[in-house]
Protein backbone atom coordinates (compact mmCIF):
# COMPACT_ATOMS: atom_id res chain seq x y z
CA UNK A 1 0.00 0.00 0.00
CA UNK A 2 1.02 3.13 -1.29
CA UNK A 3 0.26 6.97 0.24
CA UNK A 4 -0.67 9.49 -1.53
CA UNK A 5 -1.61 12.58 0.04
CA UNK A 6 -2.66 10.94 3.30
CA UNK A 7 -4.86 8.35 0.91
CA UNK A 8 -5.48 5.41 0.75
CA UNK A 9 -4.96 3.67 -2.88
CA UNK A 10 -5.46 -0.19 -2.87
CA UNK A 11 -2.20 -1.76 -5.17
CA UNK A 12 -3.26 -5.22 -6.81
CA UNK A 13 -2.41 -7.99 -4.90
CA UNK A 14 -1.22 -11.19 -6.05
CA UNK A 15 -2.54 -14.65 -5.29
CA UNK A 16 -1.33 -16.50 -2.72
CA UNK A 17 -1.51 -20.20 -1.74
CA UNK A 18 -3.54 -21.48 0.68
CA UNK A 19 -1.83 -21.06 4.37
CA UNK A 20 -0.55 -23.79 5.61
CA UNK A 21 -0.63 -24.05 9.24
CA UNK A 22 -0.62 -21.28 11.91
CA UNK A 23 2.46 -19.73 10.64
CA UNK A 24 1.62 -19.52 7.20
CA UNK A 25 -1.91 -18.22 8.16
CA UNK A 26 -0.12 -15.66 9.95
CA UNK A 27 1.44 -14.37 7.15
CA UNK A 28 -1.24 -14.71 4.54
CA UNK A 29 -4.01 -12.93 6.82
CA UNK A 30 -1.68 -10.42 8.77
CA UNK A 31 0.79 -9.13 6.51
CA UNK A 32 0.49 -5.37 4.72
CA UNK A 33 2.76 -3.88 2.67
CA UNK A 34 5.34 -2.29 5.27
CA UNK A 35 2.77 -3.08 8.48
CA UNK A 36 3.95 -5.74 10.02
CA UNK A 37 2.13 -8.88 11.50
CA UNK A 38 -0.74 -7.83 13.59
CA UNK A 39 -0.77 -10.62 15.60
CA UNK A 40 2.80 -9.99 16.49
CA UNK A 41 2.41 -6.28 17.49
CA UNK A 42 -0.63 -7.11 19.93
CA UNK A 43 2.06 -9.90 21.49
CA UNK A 44 4.33 -7.13 21.35
CA UNK A 45 2.14 -4.49 22.61
CA UNK A 46 0.85 -6.93 25.46
CA UNK A 47 -2.33 -6.58 24.60
CA UNK A 48 -2.88 -10.65 23.28
CA UNK A 49 -0.88 -13.49 24.47
CA UNK A 50 1.25 -15.82 21.67
CA UNK A 51 -1.74 -18.77 22.79
CA UNK A 52 -4.33 -16.46 22.09
CA UNK A 53 -3.00 -15.60 18.07
CA UNK A 54 -2.63 -19.19 17.24
CA UNK A 55 -5.78 -20.98 19.04
CA UNK A 56 -7.07 -18.06 16.60
CA UNK A 57 -4.72 -18.59 13.87
CA UNK A 58 -6.29 -22.21 13.83
CA UNK A 59 -9.44 -21.80 13.24
CA UNK A 60 -9.42 -18.82 10.73
CA UNK A 61 -8.48 -20.95 7.70
CA UNK A 62 -12.38 -22.34 7.83
CA UNK A 63 -13.65 -18.77 8.55
CA UNK A 64 -13.79 -17.27 5.42
CA UNK A 65 -14.12 -13.69 5.17
CA UNK A 66 -13.02 -13.21 9.24
CA UNK A 67 -9.48 -11.61 9.84
CA UNK A 68 -7.51 -12.45 12.44
CA UNK A 69 -8.57 -9.79 14.50
CA UNK A 70 -12.01 -10.01 14.58
CA UNK A 71 -11.82 -13.49 15.07
CA UNK A 72 -10.00 -12.18 18.65
CA UNK A 73 -12.51 -10.24 19.39
CA UNK A 74 -15.22 -12.40 19.05
CA UNK A 75 -13.68 -14.66 21.18
CA UNK A 76 -13.08 -12.34 23.78
CA UNK A 77 -8.74 -12.05 23.59
CA UNK A 78 -9.59 -8.24 23.11
CA UNK A 79 -11.71 -5.60 22.71
CA UNK A 80 -13.17 -3.96 19.62
CA UNK A 81 -11.32 -0.83 20.57
CA UNK A 82 -8.16 -2.11 21.05
CA UNK A 83 -7.91 -3.57 17.41
CA UNK A 84 -9.09 -0.10 15.97
CA UNK A 85 -5.78 0.93 17.67
CA UNK A 86 -3.39 -1.69 16.48
CA UNK A 87 -5.03 -1.51 12.94
CA UNK A 88 -4.81 1.90 12.62
CA UNK A 89 -1.29 1.93 13.69
CA UNK A 90 -0.43 -0.85 11.62
CA UNK A 91 -1.43 0.61 8.58
CA UNK A 92 -0.58 4.08 8.78
CA UNK A 93 -3.59 5.82 9.55
CA UNK A 94 -5.39 7.66 12.46
CA UNK A 95 -8.18 7.04 14.57
CA UNK A 96 -11.46 8.55 15.27
CA UNK A 97 -13.21 9.82 17.99
CA UNK A 98 -16.49 9.48 16.80
CA UNK A 99 -18.25 10.72 20.63
CA UNK A 100 -17.35 14.18 19.47
CA UNK A 101 -16.97 13.68 15.41
CA UNK A 102 -20.61 14.75 13.83
CA UNK A 103 -21.05 13.88 10.14
CA UNK A 104 -21.92 16.60 8.09
CA UNK A 105 -25.43 16.49 6.17
CA UNK A 106 -23.51 16.96 2.83
CA UNK A 107 -20.82 13.86 3.74
CA UNK A 108 -24.15 11.65 4.97
CA UNK A 109 -25.82 12.51 1.65
CA UNK A 110 -23.14 11.38 -0.31
CA UNK A 111 -22.67 7.76 1.21
CA UNK A 112 -25.75 5.34 0.89
CA UNK A 113 -27.01 3.91 4.07
CA UNK A 114 -27.06 0.50 2.81
CA UNK A 115 -23.65 0.99 1.92
CA UNK A 116 -22.84 2.35 4.94
CA UNK A 117 -24.11 -0.63 7.16
CA UNK A 118 -23.20 -3.35 4.99
CA UNK A 119 -19.24 -1.49 4.63
CA UNK A 120 -19.19 -0.60 8.50
CA UNK A 121 -18.42 2.78 7.35
CA UNK A 122 -19.36 6.14 8.47
CA UNK A 123 -18.71 9.23 6.16
CA UNK A 124 -17.60 12.53 8.48
CA UNK A 125 -16.83 15.56 5.81
CA UNK A 126 -16.23 16.56 2.39
CA UNK A 127 -12.40 18.26 1.96
CA UNK A 128 -12.21 21.33 -0.53
CA UNK A 129 -11.00 19.10 -3.10
CA UNK A 130 -14.16 17.13 -3.05
CA UNK A 131 -12.60 13.87 -1.26
CA UNK A 132 -14.67 12.24 1.01
CA UNK A 133 -13.40 11.46 4.40
CA UNK A 134 -14.94 8.50 6.19
CA UNK A 135 -14.30 6.47 9.18
CA UNK A 136 -14.36 2.40 8.46
CA UNK A 137 -13.36 -0.58 10.86
CA UNK A 138 -11.61 -1.92 8.48
CA UNK A 139 -8.60 -0.11 7.30
CA UNK A 140 -6.96 -3.00 4.60
CA UNK A 141 -6.47 -2.54 1.05
CA UNK A 142 -8.71 -4.26 0.25
CA UNK A 143 -11.76 -3.16 1.90
CA UNK A 144 -10.81 0.36 1.21
CA UNK A 145 -10.66 -0.32 -2.46
CA UNK A 146 -13.98 -1.48 -1.88
CA UNK A 147 -15.40 1.24 -0.06
CA UNK A 148 -13.86 3.65 -2.64
CA UNK A 149 -15.68 1.89 -5.64
CA UNK A 150 -19.02 1.90 -4.06
CA UNK A 151 -18.77 5.28 -2.97
CA UNK A 152 -17.85 6.34 -6.43
CA UNK A 153 -14.75 8.96 -5.47
CA UNK A 154 -11.65 9.56 -3.58
CA UNK A 155 -11.97 8.63 0.20
CA UNK A 156 -9.57 9.40 2.89
CA UNK A 157 -10.01 6.74 6.29
CA UNK A 158 -9.62 6.68 9.90
CA UNK A 159 -10.09 3.88 12.09
CA UNK A 160 -12.77 3.03 14.88
CA UNK A 161 -14.63 0.54 16.46
CA UNK A 162 -17.36 -1.81 14.58
CA UNK A 163 -19.56 -0.77 17.66
CA UNK A 164 -18.85 2.94 17.58
CA UNK A 165 -19.40 3.30 13.95
CA UNK A 166 -22.86 1.23 14.13
CA UNK A 167 -23.61 3.40 16.82
CA UNK A 168 -22.71 6.31 14.59
CA UNK A 169 -24.63 4.84 11.67
CA UNK A 170 -27.84 4.02 13.67
CA UNK A 171 -27.13 7.86 15.36
CA UNK A 172 -26.98 9.74 12.16
CA UNK A 173 -28.88 7.89 9.30
CA UNK A 174 -32.80 9.17 10.59
CA UNK A 175 -35.21 7.50 9.49
CA UNK A 176 -37.04 10.48 10.03
CA UNK A 177 -35.69 12.34 7.62
CA UNK A 178 -37.86 11.76 4.73
CA UNK A 179 -40.97 12.85 7.09
CA UNK A 180 -41.14 16.46 6.46
CA UNK A 181 -41.31 15.46 2.53
CA UNK A 182 -43.67 13.40 3.12
CA UNK A 183 -46.37 15.58 5.60
CA UNK A 184 -46.14 17.92 2.50
CA UNK A 185 -47.39 15.20 0.00
CA UNK A 186 -49.75 15.02 2.36
CA UNK A 187 -50.93 18.14 2.50
CA UNK A 188 -51.41 18.34 -1.05
CA UNK A 189 -52.27 15.26 -1.85
CA UNK A 190 -54.93 14.93 0.61
CA UNK A 191 -56.14 18.99 1.31
CA UNK A 192 -56.27 18.58 4.83
CA UNK A 193 -59.36 15.71 4.36
CA UNK A 194 -61.18 15.07 7.57
CA UNK A 195 -63.62 12.40 6.42
CA UNK A 196 -62.96 9.49 8.35
CA UNK A 197 -63.94 7.02 5.14
CA UNK A 198 -61.90 9.00 2.85
CA UNK A 199 -59.32 8.79 5.98
CA UNK A 200 -59.46 4.96 5.42
CA UNK A 201 -58.41 4.44 2.04
CA UNK A 202 -55.65 7.03 2.06
CA UNK A 203 -53.99 4.99 5.01
CA UNK A 204 -54.31 1.65 3.48
CA UNK A 205 -52.24 2.57 0.27
CA UNK A 206 -48.75 1.70 1.48
CA UNK A 207 -47.50 4.55 -0.99
CA UNK A 208 -49.02 6.89 0.94
CA UNK A 209 -47.38 9.94 2.48
CA UNK A 210 -49.48 9.14 6.09
CA UNK A 211 -48.26 5.18 5.93
CA UNK A 212 -44.28 6.30 5.04
CA UNK A 213 -44.51 8.89 8.38
CA UNK A 214 -45.83 5.96 10.44
CA UNK A 215 -43.42 2.87 9.59
CA UNK A 216 -40.86 6.20 10.07
CA UNK A 217 -41.50 6.83 13.26
CA UNK A 218 -41.52 3.11 14.11
CA UNK A 219 -38.05 2.13 12.72
CA UNK A 220 -36.47 5.08 14.10
CA UNK A 221 -38.14 4.24 17.28
CA UNK A 222 -36.03 0.99 16.84
CA UNK A 223 -32.88 2.31 16.00
CA UNK A 224 -32.93 4.86 19.03
CA UNK A 225 -33.48 1.64 21.44
CA UNK A 226 -37.31 3.34 22.67
CA UNK A 227 -39.54 0.92 24.63
CA UNK A 228 -42.25 3.55 23.81
CA UNK A 229 -43.56 5.86 20.99
CA UNK A 230 -45.96 8.41 22.56
CA UNK A 231 -48.00 10.26 19.56
CA UNK A 232 -49.92 13.31 21.75
CA UNK A 233 -52.25 16.06 19.57
CA UNK A 234 -50.93 19.54 21.46
CA UNK A 235 -52.78 21.82 20.14
CA UNK A 236 -51.76 23.43 16.37
CA UNK A 237 -48.97 20.44 16.52
CA UNK A 238 -48.66 16.44 16.89
CA UNK A 239 -45.99 15.41 19.32
CA UNK A 240 -44.21 12.36 18.59
CA UNK A 241 -41.85 11.46 21.93
CA UNK A 242 -40.12 8.42 22.17
CA UNK A 243 -39.06 6.58 26.31
CA UNK A 244 -35.40 5.79 25.64
CA UNK A 245 -34.10 3.99 28.90
CA UNK A 246 -37.08 5.15 30.71
CA UNK A 247 -37.23 9.13 30.12
CA UNK A 248 -39.39 10.48 27.57
CA UNK A 249 -37.65 12.66 24.52
CA UNK A 250 -39.38 15.28 22.22
CA UNK A 251 -38.26 13.76 19.06
CA UNK A 252 -40.39 15.52 16.10
CA UNK A 253 -43.51 17.65 15.66
CA UNK A 254 -45.95 17.70 12.91
CA UNK A 255 -48.91 19.65 11.71
CA UNK A 256 -52.21 18.82 13.34
CA UNK A 257 -53.84 18.79 10.24
CA UNK A 258 -51.91 14.60 10.19
CA UNK A 259 -52.91 13.83 12.97
CA UNK A 260 -56.05 11.66 12.32
CA UNK A 261 -54.71 9.99 9.41
CA UNK A 262 -52.07 8.83 11.59
CA UNK A 263 -53.94 7.65 14.16
CA UNK A 264 -56.22 5.85 11.39
CA UNK A 265 -53.02 4.29 9.96
CA UNK A 266 -51.85 3.26 13.28
CA UNK A 267 -55.34 1.32 14.38
CA UNK A 268 -55.89 -0.22 10.97
CA UNK A 269 -51.93 -1.64 11.80
CA UNK A 270 -53.23 -2.87 14.89
CA UNK A 271 -56.88 -4.25 14.42
CA UNK A 272 -58.71 -1.59 15.69
CA UNK A 273 -61.99 0.22 14.96
CA UNK A 274 -60.81 3.40 13.47
CA UNK A 275 -64.69 4.87 13.54
CA UNK A 276 -64.66 4.95 17.16
CA UNK A 277 -62.47 7.46 18.37
CA UNK A 278 -64.56 8.31 22.20
CA UNK A 279 -63.31 5.18 24.16
CA UNK A 280 -59.76 3.54 24.83
CA UNK A 281 -58.77 0.80 22.42
CA UNK A 282 -56.10 -1.73 22.53
CA UNK A 283 -54.44 -3.41 19.66
CA UNK A 284 -51.12 -5.34 18.59
CA UNK A 285 -48.98 -5.08 15.39
CA UNK A 286 -47.01 -7.24 14.14
CA UNK A 287 -44.11 -6.30 11.56
CA UNK A 288 -41.19 -6.12 10.43
CA UNK A 289 -38.29 -2.82 10.62
CA UNK A 290 -35.24 -2.44 9.94
CA UNK A 291 -35.19 -6.39 9.39
CA UNK A 292 -36.42 -7.15 12.91
CA UNK A 293 -39.27 -9.06 13.92
CA UNK A 294 -41.16 -6.72 16.03
CA UNK A 295 -44.34 -7.41 18.26
CA UNK A 296 -46.08 -3.27 19.26
CA UNK A 297 -48.74 -3.06 21.77
CA UNK A 298 -50.89 -0.25 20.92
CA UNK A 299 -53.38 1.38 22.93
CA UNK A 300 -55.20 4.56 21.98
CA UNK A 301 -57.62 7.21 24.73
CA UNK A 302 -59.45 10.28 23.94
CA UNK A 303 -57.75 13.47 25.14
CA UNK A 304 -58.48 17.07 24.57
CA UNK A 305 -57.36 17.71 20.82
CA UNK A 306 -58.26 14.46 19.51
CA UNK A 307 -56.98 10.79 19.97
CA UNK A 308 -53.54 9.24 21.83
CA UNK A 309 -51.65 6.54 21.16
CA UNK A 310 -48.84 5.04 22.91
CA UNK A 311 -46.98 2.23 21.14
CA UNK A 312 -44.83 -0.06 23.69
CA UNK A 313 -42.27 -2.05 20.96
CA UNK A 314 -41.63 -5.35 21.74
CA UNK A 315 -38.13 -5.96 20.01
CA UNK A 316 -37.92 -9.99 19.09
CA UNK A 317 -34.43 -10.05 18.34
CA UNK A 318 -33.35 -9.06 21.90
CA UNK A 319 -31.17 -11.76 23.21
CA UNK A 320 -32.51 -13.69 26.25
CA UNK A 321 -30.45 -12.79 29.60
CA UNK A 322 -28.60 -14.57 32.20
CA UNK A 323 -29.20 -13.35 36.08
CA UNK A 324 -25.72 -11.70 36.27
CA UNK A 325 -26.16 -10.07 33.12
CA UNK A 326 -29.23 -8.29 34.71
CA UNK A 327 -26.95 -6.38 36.96
CA UNK A 328 -27.81 -8.78 39.75
CA UNK A 329 -25.05 -8.77 42.53
CA UNK A 330 -23.56 -12.23 42.86
CA UNK A 331 -25.33 -13.28 46.49
CA UNK A 332 -28.68 -11.88 45.11
CA UNK A 333 -28.64 -13.75 42.25
CA UNK A 334 -27.21 -16.98 44.15
CA UNK A 335 -30.40 -16.45 46.86
CA UNK A 336 -32.84 -15.75 43.92
CA UNK A 337 -31.61 -19.50 42.02
CA UNK A 338 -31.77 -21.16 45.07
CA UNK A 339 -35.85 -20.01 45.32
CA UNK A 340 -36.59 -21.20 41.52
CA UNK A 341 -35.32 -24.79 42.32
CA UNK A 342 -37.96 -24.94 44.70
CA UNK A 343 -40.42 -27.81 43.53
CA UNK A 344 -43.80 -25.32 44.64
CA UNK A 345 -44.15 -21.97 45.72
CA UNK A 346 -45.05 -18.18 44.89
CA UNK A 347 -42.32 -15.87 43.31
CA UNK A 348 -43.45 -12.68 42.69
CA UNK A 349 -41.15 -10.04 40.72
CA UNK A 350 -42.62 -6.59 41.68
CA UNK A 351 -41.86 -2.85 40.55
CA UNK A 352 -43.78 -0.45 38.29
CA UNK A 353 -44.31 -0.46 34.74
CA UNK A 354 -41.64 -0.31 32.97
CA UNK A 355 -38.77 -1.77 36.10
CA UNK A 356 -37.79 -4.83 33.95
CA UNK A 357 -39.92 -7.04 36.29
CA UNK A 358 -40.48 -9.20 32.55
CA UNK A 359 -37.24 -9.96 31.49
CA UNK A 360 -36.00 -11.10 34.57
CA UNK A 361 -39.47 -13.85 34.60
CA UNK A 362 -38.09 -14.46 30.98
CA UNK A 363 -34.54 -15.06 32.82
CA UNK A 364 -35.70 -17.24 35.62
CA UNK A 365 -37.93 -19.42 33.19
CA UNK A 366 -34.80 -19.58 30.83
CA UNK A 367 -33.39 -21.03 33.96
CA UNK A 368 -36.04 -23.61 34.61
CA UNK A 369 -36.47 -24.43 31.15
CA UNK A 370 -35.87 -28.28 31.30
CA UNK A 371 -37.05 -31.31 29.02
CA UNK A 372 -38.71 -32.99 32.60
CA UNK A 373 -40.68 -29.86 33.40
CA UNK A 374 -44.23 -29.20 32.09
CA UNK A 375 -43.77 -25.02 31.73
CA UNK A 376 -46.95 -22.77 30.85
CA UNK A 377 -47.74 -19.40 30.98
CA UNK A 378 -49.89 -16.89 30.17
CA UNK A 379 -49.39 -13.45 29.13
CA UNK A 380 -50.34 -10.32 27.92
CA UNK A 381 -48.68 -9.89 25.21
CA UNK A 382 -46.13 -12.77 24.97
CA UNK A 383 -42.66 -10.77 24.41
CA UNK A 384 -40.91 -13.27 23.95
CA UNK A 385 -41.68 -16.93 22.17
CA UNK A 386 -39.93 -19.67 23.48
CA UNK A 387 -40.42 -22.85 21.69
CA UNK A 388 -40.04 -25.62 24.14
CA UNK A 389 -42.90 -23.40 26.40
CA UNK A 390 -46.32 -23.33 26.18
CA UNK A 391 -47.37 -19.73 25.88
CA UNK A 392 -50.88 -18.35 26.13
CA UNK A 393 -52.00 -15.15 24.85
CA UNK A 394 -54.25 -13.26 26.52
CA UNK A 395 -57.53 -12.31 24.42
CA UNK A 396 -60.17 -10.82 25.88
CA UNK A 397 -62.51 -10.69 23.06
CA UNK A 398 -61.79 -14.56 22.41
CA UNK A 399 -63.01 -14.80 26.45
CA UNK A 400 -59.30 -15.72 27.48
CA UNK A 401 -58.16 -13.68 30.49
CA UNK A 402 -55.94 -14.01 33.13
CA UNK A 403 -58.61 -15.71 35.56
CA UNK A 404 -60.25 -18.19 33.01
CA UNK A 405 -56.54 -19.36 31.46
CA UNK A 406 -55.13 -19.67 34.41
CA UNK A 407 -57.60 -22.00 35.57
CA UNK A 408 -57.54 -23.57 31.89
CA UNK A 409 -53.37 -24.38 32.88
CA UNK A 410 -54.40 -26.27 36.10
CA UNK A 411 -55.55 -28.67 33.60
CA UNK A 412 -52.52 -29.25 31.75
CA UNK A 413 -50.60 -30.91 34.42
CA UNK A 414 -48.08 -27.96 35.04
CA UNK A 415 -44.74 -28.06 36.82
CA UNK A 416 -44.45 -24.65 36.47
CA UNK A 417 -46.72 -21.60 35.65
CA UNK A 418 -46.11 -17.82 34.44
CA UNK A 419 -48.26 -15.75 35.28
CA UNK A 420 -47.70 -12.28 33.30
CA UNK A 421 -49.12 -9.83 35.89
CA UNK A 422 -51.86 -10.29 38.78
CA UNK A 423 -54.44 -7.83 38.21
CA UNK A 424 -57.37 -8.73 39.95
CA UNK A 425 -58.26 -10.74 42.97
CA UNK A 426 -59.39 -13.90 40.68
CA UNK A 427 -56.34 -14.52 39.55
CA UNK A 428 -54.39 -13.44 42.80
CA UNK A 429 -56.94 -16.02 44.60
CA UNK A 430 -56.22 -19.11 41.74
CA UNK A 431 -52.50 -18.63 41.61
CA UNK A 432 -51.66 -18.45 45.70
CA UNK A 433 -54.16 -21.65 45.27
CA UNK A 434 -52.26 -22.92 42.58
CA UNK A 435 -48.57 -22.75 44.41
CA UNK A 436 -50.52 -24.12 47.39
CA UNK A 437 -51.10 -27.34 45.71
CA UNK A 438 -47.77 -27.80 44.53
CA UNK A 439 -47.12 -25.54 41.70
CA UNK A 440 -44.17 -23.45 41.15
CA UNK A 441 -45.33 -20.01 40.23
CA UNK A 442 -44.03 -17.11 38.58
CA UNK A 443 -45.54 -13.83 38.36
CA UNK A 444 -45.34 -9.71 38.27
CA UNK A 445 -47.43 -7.56 40.22
CA UNK A 446 -47.50 -3.87 40.46
CA UNK A 447 -45.98 -2.74 43.82
CA UNK A 448 -43.37 -0.25 45.47
CA UNK A 449 -41.23 -2.59 46.87
CA UNK A 450 -41.09 -5.98 48.12
CA UNK A 451 -42.99 -5.44 51.38
CA UNK A 452 -46.03 -3.60 49.64
CA UNK A 453 -46.57 -6.56 47.07
CA UNK A 454 -47.16 -8.43 50.09
CA UNK A 455 -49.84 -5.72 50.88
CA UNK A 456 -51.07 -5.56 47.82
CA UNK A 457 -51.99 -8.93 47.28
CA UNK A 458 -53.77 -8.51 50.91
CA UNK A 459 -55.58 -5.59 49.89
CA UNK A 460 -56.82 -7.59 46.84
CA UNK A 461 -58.85 -9.21 49.28
CA UNK A 462 -56.55 -12.50 49.98
CA UNK A 463 -56.67 -13.58 53.22
CA UNK A 464 -53.16 -13.27 54.98
CA UNK A 465 -53.10 -17.05 55.50
CA UNK A 466 -52.99 -17.81 52.06
CA UNK A 467 -50.69 -15.01 51.36
CA UNK A 468 -48.37 -16.72 54.13
CA UNK A 469 -48.60 -19.72 53.34
CA UNK A 470 -48.16 -19.49 49.20
CA UNK A 471 -45.58 -17.03 48.45
CA UNK A 472 -41.96 -17.80 49.26
CA UNK A 473 -40.02 -14.60 47.87
CA UNK A 474 -40.10 -11.37 46.59
CA UNK A 475 -37.83 -9.59 44.14
CA UNK A 476 -38.51 -5.59 43.99
CA UNK A 477 -36.84 -3.84 41.06
CA UNK A 478 -35.97 -0.79 39.12
CA UNK A 479 -33.86 -0.13 36.08
CA UNK A 480 -31.42 3.12 36.69
CA UNK A 481 -29.76 4.73 33.28
CA UNK A 482 -26.03 3.93 33.52
CA UNK A 483 -23.36 6.37 33.09
CA UNK A 484 -22.17 6.72 29.69
CA UNK A 485 -18.62 4.97 29.30
CA UNK A 486 -17.68 7.15 26.32
CA UNK A 487 -17.93 10.39 28.14
CA UNK A 488 -17.30 9.09 31.89
CA UNK A 489 -16.12 12.31 33.71
CA UNK A 490 -15.91 13.11 37.81
CA UNK A 491 -17.83 15.62 39.42
CA UNK A 492 -19.19 16.61 43.20
CA UNK A 493 -22.87 16.31 43.45
CA UNK A 494 -24.92 19.05 45.13
CA UNK A 495 -25.58 19.01 48.56
CA UNK A 496 -28.78 17.30 48.43
CA UNK A 497 -27.31 14.06 46.52
CA UNK A 498 -24.83 13.78 48.89
CA UNK A 499 -27.25 14.37 51.67
CA UNK A 500 -29.25 11.25 49.72
CA UNK A 501 -25.99 9.13 49.65
CA UNK A 502 -24.75 9.26 53.09
CA UNK A 503 -28.82 8.92 54.33
CA UNK A 504 -28.58 5.25 52.70
CA UNK A 505 -25.49 4.10 54.02
CA UNK A 506 -23.12 5.78 51.17
CA UNK A 507 -19.37 7.04 52.07
CA UNK A 508 -19.40 10.37 51.25
CA UNK A 509 -15.75 11.08 51.85
CA UNK A 510 -14.26 8.33 50.26
CA UNK A 511 -16.41 7.83 47.03
CA UNK A 512 -15.42 8.96 43.73
CA UNK A 513 -18.69 10.49 41.67
CA UNK A 514 -18.89 10.17 38.07
CA UNK A 515 -21.13 11.38 35.20
CA UNK A 516 -21.56 11.69 31.52
CA UNK A 517 -20.49 14.87 30.12
CA UNK A 518 -22.42 13.81 27.29
CA UNK A 519 -21.32 12.89 23.45
CA UNK A 520 -22.99 11.77 20.07
CA UNK A 521 -23.09 7.78 21.57
CA UNK A 522 -25.49 9.02 24.38
CA UNK A 523 -27.12 11.89 22.36
CA UNK A 524 -25.75 14.31 24.70
CA UNK A 525 -27.63 13.02 28.00
CA UNK A 526 -24.80 11.98 29.81
CA UNK A 527 -26.64 8.23 30.10
CA UNK A 528 -26.50 5.24 27.80
CA UNK A 529 -28.38 1.98 28.44
CA UNK A 530 -29.89 0.91 31.91
CA UNK A 531 -29.12 -1.48 34.80
CA UNK A 532 -31.27 -3.24 37.18
CA UNK A 533 -31.61 -2.69 41.10
CA UNK A 534 -32.75 -5.38 43.09
CA UNK A 535 -34.62 -5.74 46.44
CA UNK A 536 -35.17 -9.61 47.22
CA UNK A 537 -37.01 -10.64 50.39
CA UNK A 538 -37.30 -14.59 51.30
CA UNK A 539 -40.52 -15.16 53.56
CA UNK A 540 -39.27 -16.95 55.95
CA UNK A 541 -41.03 -18.40 58.87
CA UNK A 542 -40.70 -15.18 61.09
CA UNK A 543 -42.23 -13.09 58.28
CA UNK A 544 -44.98 -15.48 57.76
CA UNK A 545 -46.11 -15.34 61.13
CA UNK A 546 -45.79 -11.38 61.23
CA UNK A 547 -48.19 -11.48 58.13
CA UNK A 548 -50.83 -13.54 59.97
CA UNK A 549 -50.28 -11.05 62.63
CA UNK A 550 -51.34 -8.07 60.09
CA UNK A 551 -47.93 -6.60 61.17
CA UNK A 552 -47.47 -2.73 59.74
CA UNK A 553 -45.04 -2.36 56.74
CA UNK A 554 -42.31 -0.61 59.19
CA UNK A 555 -42.19 -3.96 60.98
CA UNK A 556 -41.93 -6.21 58.36
CA UNK A 557 -39.00 -3.82 56.61
CA UNK A 558 -37.15 -4.31 59.89
CA UNK A 559 -37.44 -7.73 59.72
CA UNK A 560 -36.82 -8.36 56.67
CA UNK A 561 -33.72 -6.29 56.68
CA UNK A 562 -32.39 -8.10 59.91
CA UNK A 563 -32.88 -11.27 57.97
CA UNK A 564 -30.57 -10.06 54.97
CA UNK A 565 -32.71 -8.31 52.73
CA UNK A 566 -30.89 -4.60 51.32
CA UNK A 567 -33.18 -1.99 50.14
CA UNK A 568 -33.29 -0.85 46.73
CA UNK A 569 -32.70 2.10 48.10
CA UNK A 570 -28.99 0.74 49.86
CA UNK A 571 -28.56 -1.35 46.44
CA UNK A 572 -28.69 1.83 44.08
CA UNK A 573 -25.90 3.29 46.95
CA UNK A 574 -23.94 0.70 45.96
CA UNK A 575 -24.05 1.27 42.08
CA UNK A 576 -23.52 4.82 42.53
CA UNK A 577 -20.73 4.21 45.02
CA UNK A 578 -19.20 2.26 42.10
CA UNK A 579 -19.61 4.76 39.28
CA UNK A 580 -22.40 3.27 37.42
CA UNK A 581 -24.77 5.49 37.93
CA UNK A 582 -25.37 8.85 39.61
CA UNK A 583 -27.39 10.17 42.42
CA UNK A 584 -29.99 12.09 40.66
CA UNK A 585 -30.75 8.83 38.50
CA UNK A 586 -31.57 6.91 41.39
CA UNK A 587 -33.55 10.01 43.32
CA UNK A 588 -35.30 10.02 39.94
CA UNK A 589 -35.89 6.49 39.81
CA UNK A 590 -36.10 4.48 42.74
CA UNK A 591 -38.89 5.54 45.36
CA UNK A 592 -37.15 6.74 48.59
CA UNK A 593 -40.10 8.78 50.08
CA UNK A 594 -41.68 7.12 53.98
CA UNK A 595 -38.15 5.37 54.17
Amino acid sequence: MRKARGRHVAEPVEAAKAPQGAAAALADTSVQPGGGRLGERLVAAGLATREDIEVALLQLPGRLGFRLGRLLVERGAITDSVLARVLADQHGVPTADLRVATPSSEALAAVDEEVARRLTLIPIDIDDDNTLRVVVADPTPEAVAEATAAIGRPIVVSVAAPNDIASAIAANYRALLSVESRVRDFEVRDQFRRDAERLETATVNDEAPVVQVVQAVITQGLRDRASDIHVEPMGERIRVRYRIDGALHDVVDLPASIGPAIVSRIKIMAGMNIVERRRPQDGQISMQADGRDVDIRVASTAVVGGEKVVMRLLDKTRPLYELSQLGMPEDIAERFERQLRSPYGMVICAGPTGSGKTTTLYTALSELNHPERNIMTIEDPVEYTFPTINQIQINEQAGITFANGLRSILRQDPDVILVGEVRDVDTARIAVQSALTGHFVLSSLHATDAISALYRLLDMGLEPFLVASSVSAVMAQRLVRRVCTHCKETFTPPPEELAFVKAFGGSVSDTTFFRGAGCNFCAQTGYLDRIGVYELMRVSDEIRELILDRGSHEELRKLGRSQGMRTLQEESVRLIEAGVTTPAEVMRTVYVSGN
